[in-house]
């Protein structure tokens, strides 16, 4: 790693804690010597999981009106860490209360960062197989409506309006690559 690219955190100042997020005002020195601010969110992270039903070749999706957007999104399942949780429990846990599945073959994909520009955040992507119908279980302040899609139905709504979500773009195409090999 090039030393000529790290920046040095002086000073951190706590602007805001909340319950999802805590945001923060980083002074930094720049590797060449200049003084900077960095604006910085902290949050938990969170597991994404793609559905996937081998039977039927469908993928259980959700959609939920998202406040920031101000419209309703198709999503895979997700949802965030709670304290001290592992990542593959959490999957679990999110896909049981948003889908009303379990799964007998959870397979992690990998994990990424949202926005490294201002965000900590990272989500853990797990692929679900082997799924059997449970209970949808939903926090009280989330309303959500189950939908399965065939994966020619996916392709199709692959970067329309309705789907722009990050994590399902990124989990979707992951899907779609491991059913090409």
């Amino acid at each position: 790693m090039s030393q000529s690219l790290i920046e040095e955190k002086l000073k951190s100042t706590e602007i805001y804690e909340g319950r999802i997020l805590n945001l923060k005002i980083d002074d930094i020195k720049l590797p060449n010597d200049k003084k900077a601010k960095r604006e910085i969110i902290e949050h938990a992270g969170g597991v994404a999981i793609v559905p996937y039903m081998k039977d039927t070749k469908e993928v259980i999706m959700v959609r939920q009106f998202r406040n920031p957007m101000e419209k309703v999104l198709l999503e895979i399942p997700a949802g965030m860490l709670e304290i001290k949780e592992e990542p593959k429990m959490a999957a679990r846990r999110e896909l049981e209360e948003e889908t009303g599945y379990k799964t007998g073959d959870l397979k992690r994909i990998g994990s990424f960062y949202t926005s490294p520009g201002f965000c900590d955040e990272k989500i853990h992507l797990y692929l679900a197989q082997n799924l059997s119908k449970y209970e949808q279980n939903t926090d009280t302040d989330e309303f959500i409506e189950i939908v399965k899609l065939s994966i020619d139905e996916l392709k199709e709504k692959l970067y329309t309006s309705e789907m722009m979500d990050a994590k399902t773009i990124i989990g979707i195409q992951y899907l779609l690559n491991f059913l090409d090999e």
